[in-house]
């Protein structure tokens, strides 16, 4: 029998516990899991409602997520070439993306995110 989530921030911790595994690095790591639920939180994934849903008011991860599926929607061949997207989101400034853009693939390739 299939467990009942209740929010994002579980579904977040039940899917890194799975794949991660409980309590390890990828699970607790904050940028993937910011960038996730901040698509949560404008509404851009599917069976989601709009809310708030991190305690952070301002999360420049929040920021990369809505801005990278702006650019895939208009060029979704990007999510195969993460290093030229991240190029377009952080519009050049040369830091490192943190996995936040393997969250949107994920959810991208599994039609989870609406727009």
């Amino acid at each position: 029998m299939k467990k009942i989530i209740n929010s994002p921030i579980e579904a977040w911790g039940v899917a890194t516990a799975e794949v991660f595994g409980e309590g390890t690095w990828g699970a607790k790591k904050g940028s993937p899991k910011n960038a996730f639920l901040g698509l949560c939180e404008e509404g851009y994934i599917k069976g989601v409602s709009k809310g708030i849903y991190n305690s952070r008011k301002d999360s420049k991860n929040k920021r990369y997520a809505i801005s990278a599926v702006s650019i895939v929607k208009k060029q979704p061949d990007l999510l195969n070439d993460k290093k030229e997207l991240w190029n377009q989101v952080t519009e050049g400034n040369g830091i490192s993306h943190n996995y936040q853009l393997n969250v949107l693939e994920a959810l991208w390739k599994r039609d989870y995110i609406q727009i």
